[in-house]
């Protein structure tokens, strides 16, 4: 049923139809109570038991990340999260370990002529703002950790779509909203397949084909390669 809803959802591109058909997918999607059940319970038991697990080697990072560069190590943005039920956006903090120099957010403006990435975000793979330390958290994704703060408050999902900036949000179509129609996640299938290797627009149809496809099995297989991405950090800006 829900591959049967993307389709048409995707068939319709232009006006309210589109709209429309977002809400059919949040709708068949808040019907799967089962599944959602265990998906709430499984984050909770995920992050609790990660939070531990990096408790002590999260406070060493953050000392080498603040001998490295002056600021706190541990940096915050507003997100826009799942999507409520009358169709207006929600947002949330999102926490991640610094990765870059404190004045980051500052020198973006200079740095928008060099995106590496077609539409509705920000990538550059040699970016200067990146610190030493930062290139590696990020090629190895330990930059996120913090997120599992998010996850065990339920404002993000282990499994689910990347939860964009507002100005990115800002610049989405209806069609590009319908990725908003579930909770997002700290890693998912775009993260797995494609990641840097495609456009805003092929990120936009990797999560519609996840939450057309999502279940416990699916979510299990998303973490896995997630774990061997870690690992190698293949795909990484």
């Amino acid at each position: 049923m829900g591959a049967a809803l993307i389709a048409q959802a995707m068939d319709r591109r232009e006006g309210a139809g589109r709209y429309k058909a977002m809400q059919s997918i949040m709708d068949w999607d808040r019907s799967r109570l089962a599944y959602r059940a265990v998906k709430r319970t499984f984050d909770i038991a995920f992050s609790g038991c990660v939070l531990a697990v990096i408790a002590v080697p999260s406070l060493v990072l953050a000392a080498a990340i603040r001998l490295e560069s002056e600021g706190n190590p541990f940096y915050s943005q507003i997100r826009v999260g799942q999507t409520h039920r009358d169709g207006s956006l929600s947002t949330f903090r999102m926490w991640k370990f610094r990765s870059m120099y404190r004045d980051a957010d500052e020198r973006l403006a200079e740095l928008k002529g060099q995106n590496e990435i077609a539409g509705a975000m920000f990538k550059m793979r040699e970016d200067p703002r990146v610190t030493k330390i930062g290139r590696f958290i990020r090629k190895h994704s330990i930059d996120e950790f913090p997120q599992f703060v998010n996850v065990f408050l339920g404002q993000m999902s282990v499994v689910g779509p990347r939860p964009p900036l507002p100005n990115e949000v800002a610049e989405y179509t209806e069609f590009d909203l319908q990725r908003l129609a579930v909770k997002p996640g700290i890693t998912g299938w775009w993260q797995v397949t494609d990641r840097n290797s495609t456009g805003f627009d092929g990120m936009v149809q990797r999560d519609l084909e996840y939450i057309a496809r999502r279940g416990i099995l699916t979510d299990l297989r998303i973490i896995a390669l997630t774990v061997i991405e870690i690992i190698t950090g293949k795909g990484a800006f």
